[in-house]
């Protein structure tokens, strides 16, 4: 089966090509920019017709679309921008900037008619130099040559810091073709990331993780990243390098001598670059240990449990905000989602109000009193001393199970169980009542993702 991904390799431009694809870079953001001044012009110019009692042929058009687009921007550019073909820059970058910008206004439509999922989309917004130096090809225009140099329309054949091997040996076998590619700039360094169509069928083979490997449930959190309880019994943690707060003092000191340099001096551009690294720093270790997590435990659990955290709400907690970023969990969860779909694992998310960390491990009371500080507290029910996030990782492992398990719908067997086979829902009549008190206001219903 094909799936479309991405790969990303560094380039070692000279000084020459720095100046070119920074100058490509200049120009995909005049054509956005083009594109969204053009369609604001003529959609006021159409209102004002409507309102003056003008109909249907007669109305003017708004070139919504990416052909309509790159028509009034090669009818445009001889006499407004003639330095682009003075320049010689490619042709292909305005053709992706158009479309770049015709797929922000279709989300943006299709946000506002309720026809697309998700968050609600804005109307697209004026693109700066501040917002990031990037610009795109499209198909295979953008190729690499061999394993340590990249051929890019009007700027030349560019050497890469990585070797490509990976992408030009299934780019020769037909394992694998290139979708478009990305040129982009971050601190003083140049990247291409090829999106490309491959194969994994042959790749991932060998890689599947065992039927017979045990399941678990992983509870994530600050303190310890992941505590993972296993079917098998067994419980793991993984503590994560927190890269943000290792460096936070050098970010401190950057941010003071940038603060302090003189308005559009070179030692003000030396310190914004030297800021600028430091985030890749982090950004680069954050990703490689997400990475590194995820691959290993979609390839050794034959099923992982993980709740539904929502992040975008965590992050408002300004105490923990800057933790729950360093973390990353959005971006573990992702990844699990994925691999899983690679290496033949399955990813099961318990619904965002299912209680955890709440909820008694052995016989299903549901603590509401707990609170974020307490890391251990003791069953008001049965007297049972719980780590809180030993307990939500077996309490995520035993919902996973029952639901795999049960004939009703998700979430609403009265006797699933935990890992030992013990239930998992309360049955006394007190805390019955407390559970379907809660789940009249908050739904505790599960899902399963399965990811084959």
């Amino acid at each position: 089966m094909n799936h479309t991904q991405g790969i990303r390799f560094e380039l070692a431009p000279d000084a020459d090509q720095c100046v070119l694809m920074g100058r490509h870079c200049g120009l995909s953001r005049v054509v956005e920019n083009f594109c969204l001044e053009t369609v604001c012009k003529k959609w006021a110019q159409r209102k004002a017709e409507e309102s003056y009692g003008v109909t249907g042929d007669d109305l003017t058009k708004v070139p919504w679309s990416a052909p309509a687009l790159e028509k009034e921007w090669r009818a445009a550019h001889p006499k407004r921008f003639p330095w682009f073909a003075e320049n010689k820059l490619s042709s292909r970058v305005p053709k992706e900037a158009c479309r770049v910008r015709a797929a922000g206004f279709s989300n943006y439509l299709k946000s506002k008619k309720g026809e697309r999922r998700g968050a609600k989309m804005g109307f697209p917004s004026w693109r700066k130099r501040k917002h990031g130096s990037r610009f795109r090809y499209d198909a295979d225009r953008a190729k690499p040559l061999n394993t340590r140099t990249v051929r890019l329309p009007a700027i030349g054949d560019v050497a890469t810091r990585e070797d490509m091997s990976w992408l030009t040996d299934r780019i020769a076998t037909g394992q694998a073709r290139i979708l478009g590619a990305t040129v982009r700039e971050q601190a003083g360094r140049w990247w291409i990331s090829f999106q490309i169509e491959v194969d994994r069928d042959d790749l991932n083979k060998h890689r599947q993780a065992d039927a017979e490997a045990p399941a678990c449930g992983i509870d994530l959190g600050l303190k310890t990243f992941a505590v993972i309880k296993n079917s098998d019994g067994t419980t793991e943690e993984i503590h994560a390098p927190k890269p943000l707060k290792a460096a936070q003092r050098a970010l401190k000191r950057a941010n003071r001598k940038l603060a302090r340099s003189a308005n559009d001096s070179k030692n003000r551009a030396k310190a914004r670059t030297r800021v600028g690294r430091l985030h890749l720093k982090v950004a680069d270790r954050r990703r490689d240990f997400l990475h590194k997590t995820t691959t290993r435990l979609t390839r050794t659990k034959s099923a992982i449990a993980v709740e539904t955290l929502h992040v975008k709400g965590m992050v408002k907690n300004r105490r923990l905000a800057r933790s729950i970023s360093d973390a990353g969990f959005g971006e573990f969860v992702r990844q699990l989602d994925y691999k899983a779909d690679w290496y033949g694992s399955r990813v099961w998310k318990a619904d965002r109000w299912f209680p955890s960390s709440k909820t008694c491990g052995d016989c299903g009371h549901i603590n509401r009193a707990l609170v974020l500080a307490d890391r251990t507290w003791g069953c008001p029910g049965c007297g049972v001393l719980h780590d809180r996030d030993e307990n939500a990782a077996g309490n995520l492992l035993a919902a996973m199970l029952a639901d795999r398990t049960s004939t009703t719908s998700p979430g609403s067997c009265p006797e699933s169980r935990n890992a030992c086979g013990d239930p998992v829902r309360p049955h006394s009549p007190e805390s019955a009542a407390v559970s379907e008190a809660g789940r009249a206001t908050a739904t505790t219903s599960l899902r399963l993702t399965q990811r084959c």
